[in-house]
């Protein structure tokens, strides 16, 4: 089942220590966020010119800003992320399907993605309306993230297109998927368990059925492109952060496990692709399990 939330810090100081700093973070991230804003609007000129300037300025400015975001949470608060299983090559190509619980699920991935030089080239499959949020979604739209509607057959045009752009100008890239398709919560999870029910699928306790489409379409399209896929499970210890909590320094660990996959070896076939992502769903419901007993993620086999 979902964890429940983080407990709010018994300790008076320490919960006025959180509201004190973590205001500061948010003022210092949000103005410095809007400022990239304003920068990466102006950096339109130089489109017509070169994109590949272009895109390299707002790699650029997606590197500094999502890496200051790391950098206070390690530095300022001591969050650790505990990582474990496959350790990936530095600037691969890859696709990332996670579990998601939370926004802070987001700032998770920061850690891995700055250690492995591909901080400026996530592109984010996310809902479409997120592209309208002041900050955020507005320096999305310049970085090639994937907006989608929750319907294939609107999403499926402007998803190619972004394949398409991928593909002719060899954009270094990891594409992210929360392939849920939405937050994990127990209302949530119950309808989940009810559609596996309902067609003689294995039910799951702590993660919900995947949704197909998007992974089978992007493995397809860019399989020349792409080197592997990673499969993260994002395991939580003493609970689900808020990321307001997350930003005050409530939150001390979070584990991630990654499995490596090279697309040379994946199925080609659709529904074959589709068995093999509800097979990696399958794996992340046990390897939460033992998460959620133990406080870590389990060693390897041969350990």
């Amino acid at each position: 089942m979902p964890l429940k939330s983080v407990p709010e810090p018994e300790s008076r100081a320490e919960r006025l220590r959180g509201l004190v700093l973590g205001s500061l973070v948010v003022i210092f991230l949000f103005s410095t966020l809007l400022a990239f804003n304003l920068l990466q609007t102006a950096s339109l000129v130089m489109k017509p010119i070169s994109q590949t300037a272009f895109r390299r300025f707002n790699r650029l400015a997606a590197n500094l800003w999502w890496g200051w975001c790391a950098v206070l949470a390690e530095k300022l608060h001591g969050s650790k992320v505990v990582m474990s299983g496959d350790d990936v090559p530095v600037r691969e190509n890859a696709i990332v399907v996670s579990n998601h619980q939370d926004m802070t699920d987001i700032v998770v991935f920061f850690a891995l993605a700055r250690e492995k030089e591909r901080l400026g080239d996530l592109k984010w499959f996310v809902k479409d309306i997120i592209k309208y949020v002041p900050g955020v979604g507005w320096g999305m739209q310049f970085l090639d993230c994937l907006f989608i509607k929750r319907d294939w057959t609107e999403d499926r045009d402007a998803i190619q297109g972004v394949f398409e752009k991928i593909l002719a100008h060899r954009i270094p890239v990891w594409i992210i998927s929360f392939a849920e398709g939405t937050r994990l919560t127990p209302e949530k999870l119950a309808l989940s368990r009810t559609f596996a029910e309902e067609r003689g699928m294995a039910p799951t306790r702590h993660v919900m059925i995947p949704r197909t489409k998007g992974f089978v379409a992007t493995v397809q399209s860019l399989r020349g492109h792409l080197d592997a896929v990673y499969d993260i499970t994002i395991g939580y210890v003493n609970g689900v952060p808020s990321l307001w909590q997350w930003i005050q320094g409530h939150v001390r660990q979070v584990n991630l496990h990654v499995r490596r996959f090279p697309v040379d070896e994946m199925p080609e076939e659709s529904d074959a692709l589709a068995e093999w992502l509800m097979k990696r769903f399958e794996e992340k419901d046990r390897l939460l399990d033992y998460n959620y007993h133990h406080g870590v993620f389990p060693p390897p086999p041969s350990a």
